[in-house]
């Protein structure tokens, strides 16, 4: 079993920062990619950003630049940076971590006004 601890999320100005963490405990050992999707209201959830064990990186086309993923293997938590936001960005945003099973946190809440 992996537990998943998400962090980061909050309000911000367009045009400002946040900084989301995700922490994963547990059988970690098995993990390979961790990562983040985000859903808005009425919207289908969507990749923002994973990152491999071994540091290949995948964005959504959304992202343009504006998001960095990265990840400390040895802490099994993965960081993802994102500037430059757009009232767009609005969303819950989900850590999901995967090994032999899927694990999805239960979401952080991230509001840009405008």
């Amino acid at each position: 079993q992996v537990r998943i601890v998400e962090s980061g999320g909050g309000l911000v100005q367009a045009g400002g920062s946040l900084r989301l963490s995700c922490a994963a405990s547990g059988n970690t050992f098995s993990i390979n990619t961790m990562g983040w999707y985000r859903q808005a209201p009425g919207n289908q959830r969507e990749l923002v950003a994973i990152i491999t064990r071994g540091g290949f990186t995948n964005y959504g086309d959304f992202v343009k630049g504006r998001f960095t993923i990265s990840r400390e293997n040895a802490k099994n938590t993965a960081y993802l940076q994102m500037n430059s936001l757009r009232p767009e960005d609005t969303a819950v945003y989900f850590c999901n971590v995967v090994g032999p099973r899927v694990y999805w946190g239960q979401g952080t809440q991230v509001t840009v006004s405008s």
